[in-house]
């Protein structure tokens, strides 16, 4: 969906994820603030984090293009050879697993750039990069892609014909699979809120990030199972997999952080309240 103002056309899906971008860096700012950190380090890495995550999002859709593009012809060496096509991100194909790759690398090399501890402001960002998601697969919405199975449910949503799988063309009412992930992020929000405040002596930098990766994985392998146009890769559903892989590990590693006898938490010391520390002396 594309409007214009003036002779520049403004794609409706860049907007939203525009704005799920915004608002996830607003709640980060609100969770630096409340640590007594200085906000301005999240706009000041925000520009890192989507720089990586656009590249790590399209690198993601081009080497893992779903089935009904291959069978169009556009697979990965039709991109290789045809890379203007790459860079045509608002016509979709934008992956969140390889969003969020680029992206924590992309702030990794900031926070080593800046001399602040990776691992804790992760957890600052967390339930934003949740909160972005939520918002940001409202485009897949205006883009009438990443629906489920049909279905005559009464939140079933119509699918134009140009826009159905070819095997389900006399099928107009689809499980709005984009809107069960947006819920399960804003739960995954929540959760990561509440716990970032009740148990926050409790858990070790980067836990939040973890745990965020735990709940978000979750999801996404079941819903998974709803969708029509899978990513496939050796017969595989590779978003799939690589969620199961991604909740077991985090599960894991989140398991021998807090396993008996493990070393109590420590606060972090970041840049900011070094600065401060050295001021007042």
């Amino acid at each position: 969906m594309t409007f214009h103002i003036g002779p520049i056309p403004i794609h409706l899906y860049g907007v939203i994820l525009m704005l799920g971008a915004l608002a996830g860096a607003w709640l980060a700012t609100v969770e630096a603030k409340r640590r007594g950190e200085d906000p301005e380090i999240v706009w000041d890495a925000l520009t890192w984090v989507l720089i990586g995550g656009v590249i790590g999002a399209r690198l993601w859709h081009v080497f893992t293009p779903p089935e009904s593009m291959v069978k169009l012809g556009i697979t990965t060496q039709y991109y290789l050879t045809h890379p203007l096509a790459i860079l045509a991100v608002w016509r979709g194909g934008l992956g969140i697993p390889g969003a969020v790759m680029g992206g924590v690398l992309a702030f990794w090399l900031y926070a080593r750039h800046k001399k602040i501890p990776f691992a804790y402001w992760l957890d600052i960002f967390a339930p934003g990069i949740a909160l972005g998601q939520a918002i940001g697969r409202w485009g897949n919405y205006v883009n009438q892609e990443l629906y489920g199975a049909p279905t005559n449910l009464p939140w079933a949503i119509y699918i134009d014909p140009q826009h159905r799988l070819p095997e389900f063309a006399n099928q107009a009412y689809y499980h709005p699979l984009f809107l069960y992930e947006s819920l399960w992020n804003l739960l995954n929000m929540s959760v990561l809120l509440y716990l970032g405040r009740k148990y926050r002596d409790r858990l070790y930098n980067g836990d939040l990030f973890l745990i965020y990766l735990i709940i978000y994985a979750v999801g996404r392998f079941f819903l998974e199972f709803l969708r029509l146009d899978p990513a496939e890769v050796g017969g595989l559903d590779i978003n799939q997999m690589l969620m199961a892989v991604v909740a077991i590990s985090a599960a894991a590693a989140l398991a021998w952080r807090h396993r008996p006898g493990a070393p109590a938490p420590k606060p972090a010391q970041t840049s900011t309240r070094r600065r401060r520390h050295k001021k007042k002396h």
